[in-house]
């Protein structure tokens, strides 16, 4: 059976559809990661690692003394962004790695990537914020391992971010991008003898909500992501 360790994304209801999204039909069994577990240790026993969702990363991993943006958070979750930063930090040499959402955001900051703090409500959050989420296009870059991966120039997409990557992390390309030109995901540039590591800021595991389950955008992002783990 494989083991996937899943950091908790807060919620119950939003972490549940990780872990269906990842079991579906496979052999799986997710470990639930969290600061307050206190137990990134588990990831030397898991065979890889999914980055969820979450409100925004303190300022601080991306060199903003900005503390004060429209639409941050009410509270910064500090220790949950310590404890993932470790657990990124543990897995990424040695296992698969997925980030989704802020799980992507996570692993650009480690690689000293920033943010930008705020879309704008006039403008580009017109598009990817929302709750529920928001539906639109993005395009896929080709020479790329999202694009060998999918087969896919673009297509439809969920959102629910206001913040999104600046400055890409040492070592990182973009593999895809909104219409507006909105980064919405990251991979390594050279992968030579590296393990899987991809990042995305849409939510595969809950595309089922706009009957999009079956695109390739979420399941062939899964599919692919429990090959890696089986051929490691």
């Amino acid at each position: 059976m494989l083991k996937i360790g899943l950091t908790y994304t807060g919620d119950p209801e939003k972490h549940e559809n990780y872990v269906r999204w990842l079991k579906d039909n496979e052999d799986v069994q997710i470990v639930k990661l969290s600061a307050e577990d206190r137990n990134s240790a588990e990831v030397k026993n898991c065979d890889a690692v999914v980055l969820s969702g979450g409100i925004d990363i303190h300022p601080k991993y991306y060199y903003s003394e900005i503390l004060d943006y429209p639409n941050r958070p009410k509270e910064f979750n500090e220790a949950r962004d310590e404890f993932e930063v470790s657990v990124f930090n543990l897995a990424y040499k040695d296992i698969p790695v997925l980030g989704i959402c802020r799980g992507f955001q996570l692993i650009n900051v480690i690689r000293k990537g920033t943010l930008i703090q705020d879309l704008g409500d006039k403008n580009l959050n017109k598009t990817h914020k929302g709750n529920p989420d928001k539906l639109h296009h993005v395009n896929i870059k080709q020479q790329t391992m999202l694009f060998d991966i999918t087969n896919e120039k673009g297509s439809d997409i969920n959102s629910a971010h206001h913040q999104a990557i600046d400055k890409v992390g040492e070592g990182l390309v973009i593999n895809s991008l909104a219409d507006d030109g909105t980064i919405e995901g990251i991979e390594w540039l050279d992968k030579t003898g590296k393990p899987f590591l991809l990042g995305i800021q849409w939510h595969p595991e809950r595309m089922f909500k706009f009957h999009l389950q079956n695109s390739p955008l979420s399941k062939k992002i899964k599919e692919r992501f429990i090959d890696e783990i089986r051929k490691r």
